[in-house]
């Protein structure tokens, strides 16, 4: 019998990332595989003592570091960690995907400032504000369920928040309007998608569950369906949740890719649990 740990983090208290590792769980018991659930500060990332490992880990976190130590020790993760590493940055994934040439809305990397330091004098951002005018968006690199996404609608939003991000990786991101509080979250699994769901919130420019936004079943056409496949194979995602914009004229455009996408959302709209998906493809990867 196959056995695996399902592993999630411990510090965050939302019953969400609990239930997330739940449904994993149950969904490796109906495939008959033994699982242990994990909080990620439960296994000791001792770099000098050995301990007992499954034969496999579904890493539901961002715990990277964790995700590369298991891995060093022979344990086939999923996602891999540096899949994880990579989309858990968008400015890293949005250079990927640009690589890949994935219809995307315009994006420029910010450079690195240090803290405390500032090139505001420099002419820099007076040349971004030209290339992508207002509004815009500025995206941290770093951050979850439309958490550290800002709209940025004047000159003096956009100084002010440019400064306040020294010493962080971010993006600037042209504004899609057709999209402002919609977007669609397709779940892929393997290179197939398993479900999608719309998502739409009337009070937000986010469409996020999380900001109060609403979802529902959507059927996608060829193209968003082939989009949301292309993305998830430009990271090297097996498992992905890709969030893809309404575009000018129809035209799909990827927001993003996350490797680490919550299911229970989707389930409750959809009634397709990912999960099990997931475990049929993780147990065809191992045989």
């Amino acid at each position: 019998m196959l056995s695996c740990w399902v592993i999630y983090n411990g510090s965050l208290v939302s019953d969400k990332f609990q239930d997330q590792a739940q449904l994993m769980a149950e969904a490796a018991e109906r495939h008959g595989i033994h699982v242990e659930i994990k909080k990620n500060y439960e296994i000791q990332m001792s770099l000098s003592e050995q301990q007992p490992l499954p034969d496999f880990a579904v890493l539901l976190d961002k715990d990277i570091l964790l995700g590369y130590f298991l891995k060093s020790r022979g344990v086939p993760v999923y996602n891999d960690p540096a899949i994880i590493d990579l989309c858990d940055n968008k400015a890293t994934q949005y250079i990927r995907l640009a690589e890949r040439n994935i219809p995307m809305p315009k994006t420029i990397v910010a450079p690195k400032v240090y803290l405390n330091f500032t090139i505001q004098d420099s002419g820099y951002f007076e040349g971004v504000l030209a290339t992508l005018g207002l509004p815009m968006i500025i995206k941290e690199g770093h951050g979850s369920f439309g958490m550290k996404v800002y709209l940025i609608e004047t000159e003096e939003q956009f100084y002010e928040k440019v400064e306040s991000l020294s010493g962080v990786d971010y993006v600037f991101q042209e504004f899609i309007a057709e999209s402002r509080g919609r977007d669609i979250r397709v779940n892929i699994v393997g290179g197939q998608i398993v479900a999608a769901m719309k998502r739409q919130s009337d009070t937000d420019f986010r469409a996020n569950i999380t900001n109060g936004g609403r979802a529902f079943p959507v059927e996608l056409n060829e193209q968003q369906q082939q989009l949301a496949m292309d993305a998830a194979e430009a990271v090297g995602a097996v498992f992905a949740g890709v969030d893809l914009l309404y575009g000018p004229n129809g035209q799909p455009l990827v927001c993003e890719v996350n490797a680490a996408a919550h299911i229970r959302n989707i389930l409750n709209v959809t009634g397709v649990n990912v999960a099990d998906a997931m475990i049929r493809y993780i147990q065809e990867d191992l045989a």
